[in-house]
């Protein structure tokens, strides 16, 4: 079932849950969607709802950081509450080990040797991760891992 359609599926049934911040929450993703296919004029592949999930839920962590920053506890859950209804429709992130060992067949195929050759392996990298893993992340380790 396309993303969009389960996304509109479970806002019904958050709307008979009576269930208040998975209902705002939806209704907020979807706004998002269409305010997305409006801008690109057509409707969203996969890929691209993906994204437009993605950048709501970076925005959510954006804004926990910030209300922890302002010590607002009472806004910082209430956008924890909201990340946690964004998860469900993130793929699976991938954990350390599997970082490592895609970071490690990048680098033996990009052939780079120093850590000048950072930006060969994230080029390399990036597109195997996208959406699973922290970017900032990733170059972390492979400027270890070429150190």
């Amino acid at each position: 079932m396309p993303t969009q359609d389960q996304i509109s599926k479970e806002l019904l049934a958050a709307m008979k849950a009576k269930d208040a911040v998975r209902t705002s929450t939806l209704r907020m993703l979807i706004a998002a969607l269409r305010n997305k296919e409006i801008e690109k004029k057509k409707t969203l592949s996969e890929p691209e709802v993906a994204d437009v999930i993605q950048a709501e839920a970076k925005r959510r962590k954006e804004s926990i950081a910030e209300y922890q920053k302002a010590n607002r506890a009472d806004l910082a859950s209430r956008e924890e509450a909201e990340l946690n209804v964004l998860k469900v429709y993130l793929p699976q992130p991938l954990s350390d080990p599997e970082l490592k060992t895609i970071i490690q067949a990048a680098v033996q195929s990009s052939g780079a040797k120093s850590p000048q050759d950072v930006g060969k392996v994230m080029s390399v990298i990036m597109p195997q991760i996208k959406g699973r893993a922290d970017g900032k992340q990733a170059q972390k380790l492979v400027i270890e891992a070429l150190s």
